[in-house]
């Protein structure tokens, strides 16, 4: 085992932490975390326009057209918003003005999307012109990959102007608004002009071609049973290295999550039944049915922990369970330790692999409906499970069986634990003992 956590943090932990901190990943993972609660906004709408009582769902029905306008001017244009937020954050890295970053790069993403000037089928139709619209198909979660390459192309070709001075210096007493527009001029130019040429005179589809390259990845992750367990394995390798393996590995995944939950909403919008979406496992899918409680499925053992005989262990339950109904469980993995810590490593390893493969097969065969909604991660389980399904109480089975397999899994480690913890107890109050005699 100690072979094993040596492995881990020298030979796996060096180069996933050097990819995790690289400032383009860390740029990445800030601009869709920025986008979190417009994804929230949307998700709540859709489930409230899909809504589980028949009644109420016949009621609505009429109007379901204008309820989940709100979601797609929120998950609908998720790229948008990313682009911007994920420009100025890699902007700022190299210390550029980050705002100019985010505008590029939401420029840069725009132009691979050709408007489309729709009048003449509307009159003909019988409708109301009304000019040049953006198609609306890339702007969302199947964007995402244009979105973060066109950020990274903008930010990189706007320092390349300024590190090089070719820019327009505006004299002193210029408002600081105006001197970024000037400055910006000719990387601008370039960006849009050089995304014209290729999108437009040599029509070249990125977001297409992006997407032929990564739909595959997606639904290896998505729909693979073994695609679906790796995220888990390297999330919870790092975790038992002492490394956070959701800010690394979900940096590298989170934009393949993110097109695979956009993927399930709008095919849920479109009315398809919930237990035949087009992916498995977004990233809700795990949040709610193999890590309850946070990384290593520690709600389960937190529970556990009642029950030992270790005072220590006993106050860890205490103080660790209200943060843990709520995914919160840093306190536990720091306090108890569970990470570089050889008697838990192999359950906190294996029990999210296990919990993966039983709530893949529950969704896969339809007992369960799939994920189509981004709920706060701080909910309780049973109850974050049930809104992200769709108000599936199904799934509220589900993840009270994978808690109690998890718990099983846990038990004799614990007990084991358990056992080493009274007996530095025992020595502990004997050294107390002796040197209150002496």
């Amino acid at each position: 085992m100690q072979t094993f956590l040596k492995w881990i943090e020298f030979k796996l932990m060096p180069p996933m932490t050097k990819i995790g901190m690289q400032r383009h990943m860390v740029a990445i993972r800030n601009g869709v975390i920025s986008t979190l609660s417009l994804i929230l906004i949307g998700s709540f709408i859709l489930v409230f326009a899909n809504f589980p009582i028949p009644a109420v769902a016949a009621w609505l029905a009429p109007y379901t057209g204008n309820l989940t306008i709100p979601f797609r001017i929120t998950m609908g244009l998720m790229a948008i918003y990313a682009s911007f937020a994920m420009g100025d954050s890699l902007a700022k890295s190299y210390k550029l003005d980050g705002v100019t970053g985010g505008v590029l790069s939401l420029a840069a993403f725009l132009t691979l999307t050709v408007p489309l000037n729709v009048d003449a089928t509307l009159v003909k139709g019988g409708g109301q012109g009304i000019g040049w619209v953006l198609p609306m198909q890339y702007l969302g979660g199947a964007g995402m990959f244009s979105a973060i390459l066109t950020m990274i192309f903008a930010v990189e070709v706007y320092r390349w102007f300024i590190e090089h001075n070719i820019t327009i210096k505006m004299p002193d007493g210029v408002p600081d608004a105006v001197g970024r527009s000037f400055g910006a001029l000719f990387p601008a130019g370039f960006i849009i002009i050089f995304l014209w040429i290729v999108r437009v005179l040599l029509n070249f589809d990125i977001n297409t071609f992006i997407m032929n390259i990564f739909k595959p990845i997606a639904d290896i992750m998505g729909n693979n049973i073994f695609g679906a367990i790796v995220p888990m394995l390297f999330i919870h390798l790092l975790w038992a290295a002492g490394v956070h393996g959701m800010n690394i590995i979900g940096s590298i995944v989170r934009p393949m999550w993110l097109m695979m939950l956009d993927a399930n909403m709008a095919a849920m919008a479109d009315g398809k039944p919930l237990t035949k979406l087009p992916y498995v496992a977004p990233e809700q899918f795990y949040q709610w049915t193999v890590t309850m409680g946070g990384a290593g499925v520690t709600l389960s053992l937190v529970i556990i922990l009642f029950t030992c005989k270790a005072k220590y262990l006993r106050d860890m339950a205490k103080l660790c369970i209200l943060p843990g109904v709520f995914n919160i469980n840093e306190p536990l993995i720091f306090g108890m330790p569970l990470m570089m810590n050889p008697i838990f490593t192999i359950p906190f390893i294996v029990n999210p692999i296990i919990l993966t493969i039983t709530s893949y097969g529950a969704v896969k065969l339809g007992l369960v409906n799939g994920f189509v909604a981004n709920v706060p991660w701080t909910l309780p389980a049973p109850v974050g499970a049930y809104l992200a399904t769709g108000n599936d109480w199904r799934v509220v089975i589900l993840v009270l069986v994978n808690l109690t397999i998890a718990g099983l899994i846990y038990y004799p480690f614990v007990k084991m634990y358990d056992k080493q913890m009274l007996d530095e107890e025992a020595k502990a109050t004997m050294k107390k003992s002796v040197e209150a005699a002496v």
